[in-house]
């Protein structure tokens, strides 16, 4: 039965909660690749050892792809945790597979798009987590670069920074996000896992990545 997009977050949101694949941590911030502070941390990377959850997630990409009516004829994963999500969900749509490395190999044919060849090819772009989406991106150009034509990414979960979204749209890539970060937070909070104050603290943060210090915290100019 296809859910609607609301549903769609919140089942993801809470199969993310059940396995413990979201930390939350204001008053120990971690620190992203991007040098980004945060007081919460997304790690997709679990979901393959929670086959029941994992199987969720799939299940609800794949509705994502029927909602959208997202034509492709290959799916593609980002090296290393994109790479899990987009072989079991090619498997799942009996879609041929292809995953694109950070940088080529020094070695071998020196290729980014691994697996076969996507020239002229509709490639769908899978990822576990879009923060700034510089990663994505890269792997879309690299897609492209190797004539492939990329329109859409699917991810798990997004950060939801404006410029992320900025970053897509000129790139002409619509990005489509199971759960966003809305959605993990209110599931957290209804199941009493945020209190109000620790909750004000993550919103304050999700406006503002680049300029929030934890509380208590000392910025130095």
């Amino acid at each position: 039965m296809e859910q609607s997009l609301h549903a769609i977050g919140q089942t993801v949101a809470g199969a993310l909660l059940d396995i413990g694949a979201v930390v939350f941590t204001p008053d120990q911030p971690v620190t992203f690749k991007s040098g980004i502070a945060a007081p919460v941390y997304v790690d997709n990377r679990r979901l393959p050892f929670w086959p029941e959850q994992w199987h969720a997630v799939i299940d609800a990409l794949q509705q994502m792809i029927a909602r959208y009516a997202i034509v492709y004829d290959v799916i593609a994963g980002i090296e290393a945790a994109g790479i899990p999500h987009s072989a079991a969900l090619s498997y799942a749509q009996r879609k041929p597979s292809v995953f694109v490395r950070k940088q080529a190999k020094e070695h071998g044919m020196r290729e980014r798009v691994e697996g076969g060849a996507v020239e002229d090819k509709r490639v769908l772009l899978v990822e576990d987590m879009v923060t700034t989406g510089g990663s994505s991106l890269a792997g879309v150009a690299a897609l492209r670069e190797a004539g492939a034509q990329v329109e859409d990414c699917l991810c798990i979960t997004s950060y939801g920074f404006p410029q992320a979204q900025a970053a897509f749209d000129a790139a002409n890539v619509r990005l489509h996000v199971l759960a966003p970060f809305a959605a993990i937070t209110g599931e957290a909070a209804r199941r009493g896992l945020l209190g109000a104050a620790a909750l004000a603290t993550i919103e304050a943060w999700s406006r503002d990545p680049h300029g929030w210090q934890a509380p208590g915290a000392t910025r130095e100019d």
